[in-house]
């Protein structure tokens, strides 16, 4: 299994969304901000939002477990293979990520069940 690099590319904030559905004072997201570097494999990152990744780990297994070493999704969707650009679920305030296989290998070790 190998590591995924997620790069927090930006964070937005739907002002038409907020203002009719947010609190007063809403504002992009506070966790997470653009530039931010995280690695994963299996488990999440130290620091890293529950619900984003909540929305982004199927794409984070798929990358550390060979996926994307041809394009995603028949290749109607990200041009470069071993990258997957991908959003949290939060709909008034979506922080938007990109992910990549890496070829540095996992710590983990697995253990056969018997």
């Amino acid at each position: 299994m190998k590591k995924v690099k997620i790069t927090v590319l930006k964070t937005t904030l739907d002002k038409e969304l907020a203002e009719e559905y947010g609190v007063p004072g809403l504002s992009a997201c506070p966790m997470l901000e653009a530039g931010q570097i995280f690695y994963a494999d299996y488990a999440k990152p130290a620091g890293f939002c529950d619900e984003a990744w909540k929305a982004i780990y199927q794409y984070v297994f798929a990358l550390a477990h060979g996926a994307g070493k041809d394009l995603f999704y028949y290749g109607d969707w990200i041009r470069t293979p071993g990258v997957a650009i991908c959003s949290c679920n939060d709909g008034l305030r979506p922080v938007i990520f990109k992910l990549e296989a890496t070829g540095e290998e996992s710590q983990i070790e697995y253990v056969p069940v018997r």
